[in-house]
């Protein structure tokens, strides 16, 4: 089935397993599906909620089952996942925890790739890239995909994500701790992200996608160059598929969405939906006010400048780029990101109860600026209580500083 231009939205969220007492990832995705459905699987469908394996054995994603409209029942139905999951990893002294680096894995010595059903595509990725790494074994996000129902909404939605990627850092970067160090990013797992497949530069391009105006020209410039630069390393063409390009946004023709990737998880579901409210709206709000030629005068490289400086500083890094300002109706010479976030949020309309979770953001600092404003001096005592504060937040539907309990009842 078709749908429309922003009529309804599909959101995946990545979650790591982790011990219950110790925190350590635990790999135990394949029990913990087996447990739900009553066979080993990689996928149960849960009614609104599905879950699935991934590449690593301690991670789960759960994703709308179809296309859903109403933002805060969707954050409903991943509450109740996440709650029936809980429930099922007591059993093994496991609990789920949110953020998109885990502070202290080791990579190399704890990763354990998926072992079972479709284990063949993560082991060809693992034989070329090596991915006990925190590139691919130590990152979970959100990804939020947006339908259009032909080219020309293709273009359209396309063209205003390219220039939306640029502030996500700003919003929900939660990943400033890597293996007990203070890392040089807000968003760390971007900075992996960024060089996990750079023996195969053209799967990632320049992270911002480049100008495309149909799916002919997709094609051509993006999926047939990473067929044809993969395949020495894989003539078997066991990754041969849309889902290659790992772009920050990729386009999934076999469900007509684009599907966008740069957004970290954040402390709990009603804070991810939220952020993907607000990046619905934005982009609504820039294809039915920007034309086309505006939106498509950037550069990737120019819009990659904005994202990496993101990615480094949060929302404390600054946009001195006067077109790109004048997208988003400021006329100022320079602003921080998070300036640009705030004037955002006066210009589209969404429910209010998210809006407030927002303003949390834009007052309190993103999840990682607030996880170290928690954790002070990094070490692996103040990780263990921040991250503590972290799951418990998950589990129980509440904010991470202040540590408020969520209202959407």
């Amino acid at each position: 089935m078709k749908y429309s231009l922003f009529s309804v939205a599909g959101i995946e969220l990545e979650y790591m397993i982790v011990d219950k007492e110790k925190l350590d990832v635990k790999p135990i995705a394949d029990f913990l599906l087996r447990d739900a459905l009553g066979e080993f699987t990689s996928d149960f469908d849960n009614g609104k909620i599905s879950w699935s394996n991934e590449l690593v054995s301690h991670l789960i994603e759960l994703k709308t089952s179809k296309p859903m409209k109403n933002f805060v029942q969707i954050a409903k139905s991943f509450e109740k996942n996440i709650t029936q999951i809980n429930k099922i990893l007591s059993k093994y002294n496991c609990v789920l925890m949110p953020g998109s680096m885990h502070p202290w894995m080791n990579p190399l010595k704890e990763t354990v790739l998926w072992k079972r059903e479709y284990n063949k595509v993560y082991h060809k990725y693992n034989e070329i890239f090596s991915c006990k790494n925190h590139g691919w074994s130590n990152i979970q996000s959100t990804h939020l995909n947006l339908p259009f129902s032909n080219d020309h909404e293709f273009r359209q939605l396309h063209s205003a994500i390219r220039v939306i990627l640029p502030l996500l850092p700003a919003l929900c970067s939660s990943s400033p701790i890597v293996e007990c160090t203070k890392g040089v990013y807000s968003d760390n797992r971007l900075k992996y992200y960024f060089a996990n497949q750079k023996r195969i530069s053209s799967i990632i391009g320049e992270i911002i996608p480049e100008v495309i105006t149909s799916k002919k020209e997709y094609f051509e410039k993006i999926i047939f160059p990473i067929y044809k630069d993969i395949k020495p390393y894989d003539p078997q063409e066991i990754l041969k598929g849309e889902w290659l390009n790992s772009r920050g946004a990729i386009a999934r023709f076999q469900r007509n969405a684009i599907e966008i990737r740069l957004m970290d998880i954040q402390e709990n579901p009603f804070m991810d939906i939220a952020i993907c409210c607000f990046v619905f709206n934005t982009l609504k709000y820039l294809v039915k006010n920007v034309s086309l030629s505006t939106l498509e005068k950037f550069s990737s490289l120019e819009l990659k400048k904005i994202l990496v400086n993101c990615a480094k500083d949060g929302e404390k890094s600054f946009v001195s780029n006067k077109d790109y300002l004048s997208l988003f109706g400021i006329k100022e010479a320079k602003v921080t990101t998070k300036e640009i976030l705030q004037k955002i949020l006066t210009n589209i309309t969404i429910p209010p109860e998210l809006t407030e979770l927002l303003k949390l953001i834009l007052v309190q600092g993103t999840l990682s600026t607030r996880i170290m404003k928690d954790v002070n001096t990094v070490n692996k005592k103040n990780c263990y209580s921040t991250y503590t504060k972290l799951t418990n937040c998950l589990s129980n539907s509440s904010f991470f500083y202040p540590y408020i309990k969520c209202v959407l009842v």
